[in-house]
C-alpha cells in the first residue's frame, strides 16, 4: 500500500519555545497590579487620596527611570 503524499507537517520545537521575557511577562505584569494595589491602599489607610497616591506612585516610577549620577 503506498503511502499517502499529503502528511500533516510537523512543527520544529524551536517554533514553540518561548522567548525569557514571553514567559515572564504575565508574571511579572500580575506582581506589578498587586503591588500597586497594595501601595494605593497602605496610601490610602494613611489618609492620601486616591489621586495622590496614583500620583506619588507614578512619581516614584519616573524616578526610577532616572539614571544614577556617578559620585566621581
Amino acid at each position: 500500500m503506498p503511502m499517502s503524499a499529503a502528511r500533516p507537517s510537523i512543527t520544529s520545537s524551536k517554533d514553540h519555545v518561548l522567548t525569557v521575557q514571553e514567559a515572564l511577562e504575565p508574571l511579572f505584569m500580575a506582581l506589578e497590579e498587586e503591588a500597586e494595589i497594595k501601595m494605593i491602599a497602605a496610601a490610602i489607610n494613611a489618609g492620601w487620596t486616591l489621586e495622590e497616591a496614583v500620583a506619588a506612585i507614578d512619581e516614584l516610577r519616573r524616578n526610577e527611570l532616572l539614571p544614577v549620577a556617578s559620585s566621581h
